[in-house]
């Protein structure tokens, strides 16, 4: 039901309670001005025992303000028993200084307090049953005091009509206080999910180029004696890695790296040729989605960097088919690592999920990481 979709999803701090408070007096105040003729009444001595009336009066509007502001302010969906017990204490005296005064002018029309005071205070279906109860209360009371069906039936329809305006008036406030809150929670999702993108992206980026500054470093430090024209191009093609982790890095900031996946198997073969790795790569003709070239991209560079730190292998097979579903493996006959552990499996099955897609590693015969996606 709508009346109940709208609940709070946590609840108000002090400050909001306050804050809360200050607008259900604002709101209950101006629908005290009609009373202002019954006031005046009682200071022309228009009613009998006016100091009495007056006395009655302003207590009622207390206990109506109470009422209301308390509703607006409360921490808890549902009313407390002090809540309610004012309300039944404002009805009574409500109905007293109506038995007393009806015949007099204003009086009569205290029944519209009760019913926003109610529909403040009672959630559907309860304010339903409480303004039904108290317009058939108005009712009986006209009846009594034999005012005329018209005059009854303008009452009940104007005590309706508050009723009503009050219910709306409190779901709509309900309504953009949960609007509210649940903008911020996108805010707060939004921000937390550009923090994992970045984390993520700046493991797998650096995880790799640094993976290969390691290896590159290795083999020109092996090569300084015996070549030192070969160990002077591995130092190139460091500072070249290096320059390009540098940019890398920058695109991470500004949102705007992509990999493809053709680039990232060129880079592959080279690398793993690099690290002394025999390389296989076996890829159909099909083009990939546009949503899965970045992804299987990002599986490949993540794949490889594991096998050339990892896995002590001597071989390395990347296939991709495409049939009924999208697959990418990347075997290697080396000992590769926990299947389950490490930021950046973890990183990649968070990549696959959210194109729909699955990520496994197998250990049968040597190491393989499988993705797959339709």
């Amino acid at each position: 039901m709508f009346w109940a979709s709208v609940d709070d999803p946590r609840p108000p701090s002090a400050s909001e309670i306050r804050a809360r408070r200050l607008r259900g007096m604002l709101f209950a105040a101006p629908w005290l001005s009609p009373l202002i003729g019954t006031f005046a009444a009682i200071q022309r001595g228009q009613v009998p025992q006016p100091w009495l009336a007056a006395l009655g009066l302003v207590a009622f509007i207390a206990l109506y303000l109470y009422v209301v502001v308390k509703a607006f302010g409360r921490r808890a969906a549902d009313p407390t028993a002090m809540d309610q017990a004012v309300l039944f204490l404002t009805t009574g005296l409500a109905v007293a200084l109506m038995l007393r005064y009806s015949t007099s002018p204003g009086w009569w029309g205290l029944t519209l307090y009760l019913t926003a005071a109610g529909a403040a205070l009672y959630r559907p279906p309860k304010a339903f049953y409480w303004i039904g109860g108290v317009i058939a209360l108005q009712v009986a009371i006209g009846v009594m005091n034999q005012h005329t069906p018209q005059d009854i039936a303008e009452t009940a329809f104007s005590t309706l009509l508050g009723g009503a305006v009050v219910l709306l008036m409190r779901q709509m406030v309900q309504l953009i206080r949960v609007l509210r809150d649940t903008r911020d929670e996108l805010a707060r999702t939004a921000v937390e999910r550009e923090r994992l993108r970045f984390a993520r992206d700046l493991h797998d980026l650096l995880g790799h180029s640094l993976s290969l500054i390691v290896v590159k470093a290795a083999v020109a430090r092996r090569m300084a004696a015996t070549d030192p024209q070969r160990a002077a191009q591995e130092a190139t093609e460091i500072e070249q890695i290096g320059r390009t982790a540098l940019t890398e890095v920058r695109q991470v900031v500004t949102g705007y790296r992509t990999l493809t996946f053709g680039d990232e198997v060129r880079k592959a073969e080279a690398s793993l040729k690099d690290a002394g790795i025999d390389t296989v790569v076996r890829v159909t003709d099909r083009e990939l989605p546009s949503n899965l070239d970045d992804v299987f991209g990002w599986v490949v560079r993540e794949a490889v960097t594991n096998v050339i730190r990892h896995s002590g292998a001597s071989s390395c097979v990347i296939a991709l088919s495409g049939t009924k579903e999208w697959v990418l493996e990347i075997r290697d006959d080396g000992k590769g690592g926990p299947p389950s552990t490490g930021n950046g499996l973890r990183g990649l099955t968070e990549r696959m999920a959210e194109v729909g897609g699955t990520l496994s590693v197998m250990t049968d015969d040597g190491y393989t990481l499988r993705a797959a996606a339709r």
